[in-house]
């Protein structure tokens, strides 16, 4: 036989790796996968300066190539979007008990922040009614609107400051693996629920109502709804039944006619221009249709001197902005995904953190609260056919105009209405289709979406979030804990060795029990993983008939072992000892550098002999069956001719 060169190589290899070289390559590998900066190294300052800043912002790379027909397209998407962005904008502030001109606030600054710092295309920014109705909750538990309007206003902007100081950490240390804790399954559970509760709250402003719960839960807002029954009004029945049955129609036109979404788009608009127009007509407020009173002229006014730090709310702000940013963040990334695949282009993660994070700290200095990337927006912005995040400038340049000329207009806009149109966003948040799905696919991913919507609905949204996101991280530690090692067996006329569960037909070779742990081996896993081997090899020794089938070899498949640490190795070494008093000789397959480079630290590759150390399963297993028919197994390693 041959004397394994390429192994000898490998083995030598991992001895010349220094310590710190050994540490900055993990690290590297853990924190920065596909660090786009390894490229600038060799380049001159000024060509690394340039590229890094492109980088960081993306708009110096598409507007040196931007071109009027792209711009034509991106108008007509401005406009769209802007259209839809004025009345969701006032309806979720009036669902996160904001006076209604604060929901405007966000589609100004915030789009222009976005546009140069964003790296989606289809992405359209703005407030989101999810977030709206988090931070009115949290927020809420600390100082209630009607106490102190002002107070609750500025934990509001404080709340914001921290949602973007935590996004924009994410993404400058490269974290974004925390927001995929929040799996989808935790997220259509958790939206739904949301959306079940806002649809219910929706109720207060279809029945005209003039007090109601800060409450979130089930039962808080049925009580609230059935013991106020004094207050019910027909008139904003009737008109909201009007309002919701034209939403919905246009909503059911666009998706059976695509080419006609510009309907669904401007109708929300057209639904605030004419309940404004009965409103007026008729005098709302003395015919029991309240209306959103008076609108303030003007771009938003500073509010970084208004930042609340007091240690009392501090906590309050902290929490509301983490939980509220994770959330936003993990929504705004999906949809902006989701889009980019159709066009097939590709969505930094960070570049979305660091956006995201930017945007929210501007904004929190210009009176506007939480502020991501929509689902409903940008649907109408990728189907009014947008090129780039111009289009976001756009919309922010339409909404200055209506901030600076037509913001008082839209004063006796029934309170209704805004009800009609955040129930018609809502329901599109059910996703019934996808429970059915996670049903049928994974029983557990239907646990953790149901942990969180009937956490949400009969609790409270931080509550259902929080089981969700707990559920699946469980989850995974049980997967870290329970990997799913595998019996390898040869395939029939073939060289390859599979799963022998997976593939039946594939058969072990007599003598020679060859194993792959599939999964890191550390401290969590590591006492499971040599349980499960020792299992098998008590197996293999009761089933054995003979001399000829009697186990004297055990192959570790290690391809799959991405990591291992000092309990992983100390497995390793107990695994040898047991195997060596049954007279049973251990050999390893394919160990990738990092995992062969501690092995050889620890002295595990000489306790077995670098001998025993093969490029392939296959290798290995010829070589014990070649020794096993030559000599008896020795102590050392193969005999070589």
């Amino acid at each position: 036989m041959g004397t394994h060169e390429g192994n000898r190589r490998r083995v030598e290899l991992s001895k010349r790796r220094t310590f710190g070289e050994s540490l900055k390559a993990s690290l590297k590998d853990i924190f920065f996968p596909d660090d786009p900066f390894r490229q600038l190294l060799g380049q001159p300052p000024w060509s690394r300066a340039w590229r890094a800043l492109k980088y960081v912002v993306p708009f110096l790379e598409w507007a040196p190539n931007y071109t009027l027909h792209k711009l034509r397209y991106d108008v007509l998407a401005g406009i769209t979007i802007a259209g839809l962005a004025i009345p969701q904008g006032i309806s979720y502030a009036r669902l996160a008990d904001l006076p209604p001109i604060y929901g405007l606030y966000p589609s100004f600054v915030p789009p222009l922040v976005y546009a140069l710092f964003g790296s989606s295309k289809d992405l359209a920014v703005g407030p989101v009614a999810a977030a709206s109705l988090l931070l009115a909750s949290i927020i809420g538990e600390a100082v209630q609107p009607e106490e102190n309007p002002s107070l609750y206003l500025h934990l509001f902007f404080t709340a914001a400051f921290f949602t973007g100081v935590f996004q924009l950490a994410l993404g400058l240390f490269r974290l974004g693996i925390l927001v995929d804790f929040l799996s989808r399954s935790t997220i259509v559970g958790f939206m739904g629920g949301t959306a079940c509760i806002i649809i219910l709250q929706q109720l207060k402003g279809m029945l005209g109502l003039r007090h109601f719960t800060t409450s979130t839960d089930l039962i808080s807002v049925m009580r609230a709804i059935f013991n106020q029954t004094h207050e019910w009004r027909w008139q904003s029945s009737v008109l909201g039944v009007g309002f919701l049955c034209f939403l919905l129609s246009t909503r059911y036109l666009k998706t059976k006619k695509p080419k006609l979404f510009w309907v669904s788009a401007i109708s929300p608009l057209l639904v605030v221009i004419i309940g404004g127009a009965i409103a007026y007509a008729v005098h709302g407020e003395n015919e029991g249709i309240p209306t959103v009173g008076p609108l303030k002229k003007g771009l938003n006014p500073l509010s970084i001197g208004t930042l609340n730090f007091e240690p009392r709310y501090l906590t309050t702000t902290l929490r509301a902005g983490v939980i509220s940013g994770t959330l936003a963040l993990a929504e705004g990334i999906a949809v902006g995904r989701s889009f980019a695949m159709f066009k097939n282009d590709q969505i930094d993660g960070n570049k979305e953190m660091v956006a995201f994070g930017m945007m929210n700290i501007a904004g929190s200095m210009t009176s506007c609260y939480l502020t991501t990337g929509p689902f409903s927006k940008s649907a109408v912005n990728y189907s009014a056919g947008c090129r780039t995040a111009m289009s976001n400038v756009v919309m922010s340049a339409c909404v200055m105009m209506v901030l600076l000329l037509l913001a008082p207009l839209f004063q006796y806009t029934p309170l209704v209405a805004l009800s009609a149109i955040i129930i018609t966003a809502m329901v599109g948040l059910i996703e019934y289709e996808e429970v059915y799905r996670l049903f049928k696919v994974d029983k557990f991913d239907f646990c953790t979406c149901m942990a969180a919507f009937i956490g949400v609905v009969f609790f409270s949204m931080d509550i259902g979030l929080a089981v969700s996101v707990g559920i699946s991280v469980l989850r995974a530690l049980l997967y870290v804990a329970r990997p799913v090692p595998c019996k390898l067996g040869r395939l029939p006329g073939a060289a390859a060795f599979r799963d022998v569960e997976q593939y039946p037909d594939s058969q072990p070779v007599p003598g020679v029990l060859a194993v792959q742990p599939s999964s890191p081996i550390y401290f969590a896993n590591s006492g499971y993983i040599r349980q499960r081997i020792l299992r098998w090899v008590e197996e293999e020794a009761e089933g054995s008939r003979g001399k000829e089938d009697e186990l004297h070899y055990v192959v570790l498949d290690m391809g799959g072992v991405s990591s291992i640490d000092k309990t992983g190795i100390e497995m390793l070494q107990e695994l040898q000892a047991t195997l060596d008093r049954r007279e049973i000789k251990l050999a390893m397959a394919n160990p990738r550098i990092e995992v062969a480079e501690k092995m050889v630290a620890s002295n595990f590759i000489g306790r077995i002999g670098s001998d025993w150390v093969f490029l392939s399963v296959e290798e290995a297993v010829e070589a014990c069956r070649f020794v096993m028919h030559e000599t008896p197994p020795p102590a050392d390693g193969p005999q070589r001719s």
